[in-house]
């Protein structure tokens, strides 16, 4: 499966990945920088804002990724969309602390409804090769992004009102063009769901619950090259500078180059918990190795941390990719928008906690810091065998949906 899928609704749907994640790039990093140096807010009444935010935003998953399910994903989708565009435009007015967090609040309100409902629609227009497809877009969206932050870079280095506002005027174009590509997807409607069963079979499952909860833990990688290394390699190494984006640079080029084809190798939920704990094992390698560049020669230390920056890619294309088997192997079918809901909200938390740990804990133990987190992660990874079996054992029997059966064509 390439980065442009065949004719037919995975094409727009991609196009529209492409183009969201572009303006999602666009103001990624500049959103902390704009309320501190233009709108005058503290560091710290930030990071409280976007923590309030972030928190209140965990609450939509479920209920919206509930209502995807019962009432079709693309409506939910669109209208997630459309509101996160309105606080894109809201962030140019912005002028206290009050309306950072009100604005950030329906941002992340609107992101965590949109991604529960986006999880239903992907599953849906993926089908059988749901797996598969998601890794495509998941290397569409580290491109998109990659684009978006270069745009992003120049208005940092301008660093003025209109240059900071215009990344907000853009990201809200760009929302407003996906609105419009997805309008050309067809109507998919409600799966059939049992007569009998809990309301919120998402809640009531334990194995999938349990996978919430490493799934929470495992996310803390993501967050290793883009909060923690950074810090590291500035404040803790002889490494030049400049050497944080290129080896932002390298985790990207490959995830781009690879993500599709690993994806590929993963396909059943047992193929997930063993690439899961594969990638368990890497990190704990990929951290170790990171540790040691403290102390080296600049030349040396860059040489270290590209490799083990390479290394942890490489854990990360088998985590993506485990993920993306279990996310929509455990799941039922009809209640696909409610799971993911779900799971977002352990990966939420994961994200949450993360600068807490890495920051807080990781970067002042040093070396003994980043083998524990290693380790940590490893130990997680350790489980993922014997909890994908024990999805498959708690299984219902499902008959595969023929998407062609569920889309009703759009006039």
């Amino acid at each position: 499966m390439s980065l442009v899928p065949e004719r037919g609704p995975r094409r727009p749907y991609a196009l529209s990945v492409l183009v969201t994640m572009f303006g999602f790039g666009l103001v990624m990093t500049a959103t902390p920088l704009y309320a501190t140096r233009i709108v005058g807010l503290s560091p710290g009444r930030v990071g409280l804002g976007m923590t309030i935010a972030g928190l209140i935003g965990l609450l939509a998953g479920i209920p919206v990724g509930d209502l995807a399910d019962r009432h079709g994903p693309v409506k939910v989708v669109r209208l997630a969309i459309f509101v996160q565009a309105l606080t894109a435009v809201s962030y140019i007015f912005m002028r206290g602390f009050t309306e950072f967090v009100a604005i950030t609040t329906v941002s992340m309100l609107s992101m965590s409804a949109g991604m529960s409902a986006d999880g239903a629609l992907l599953r849906r227009i993926g089908g059988e090769e749901a797996s598969a497809f998601r890794a495509s877009t998941q290397a569409i969206t580290n491109l998109g992004i990659s684009l978006g932050a270069v745009g992003c870079g120049a208005a940092i280095q301008i660093a003025t009102r209109g240059a900071y506002q215009s990344l907000y005027a853009v990201n809200a174009v760009t929302l407003m063009a996906s609105w419009v590509i997805l309008k050309r997807l067809p109507r998919y409607e409600p799966l059939p769901k049992p007569d009998e069963g809990p309301r919120w079979a998402a809640l009531a499952d334990r194995a999938f619950v349990t996978y919430t909860v490493l799934a929470g833990v495992m996310f803390i990688e993501y967050m290793v090259t883009t909060l923690l290394l950074p810090l590291w390699v500035v404040d803790h190494t002889h490494a030049p500078r400049w050497s944080v984006s290129l080896l932002l640079l390298i985790n990207t080029i490959l995830v781009v180059l690879f993500q599709v084809r690993m994806g590929s190798k993963v396909k059943s939920v047992r193929q997930g918990g063993t690439a899961l704990r594969r990638a368990g094992a890497i990190f704990l390698l990929s951290c170790t190795a990171m540790g040691l560049a403290a102390g080296l020669p600049g030349w040396a230390a860059l040489l270290v941390l590209a490799a083990a920056v390479a290394l942890h890619t490489y854990g990360e294309l088998w985590h993506s990719s485990a993920v993306f088997a279990l996310d929509f192997g455990l799941p039922p079918e009809h209640a696909q928008g409610q799971y993911q809901g779900l799971v977002g909200i352990g990966t939420g938390s994961g994200q949450a906690v993360a600068p807490v740990l890495l920051i807080g804990v990781c970067l002042g133990l040093g070396q003994a810091g980043w083998t524990g987190l290693g380790a940590c992660l490893a130990l997680a990874g350790l489980t993922a065998p014997a909890l994908a079996a024990w999805g498959e054992r708690t299984r219902p029997s499902q008959t595969p949906t023929d998407n062609a059966h569920s889309a009703v064509a759009l006039d």
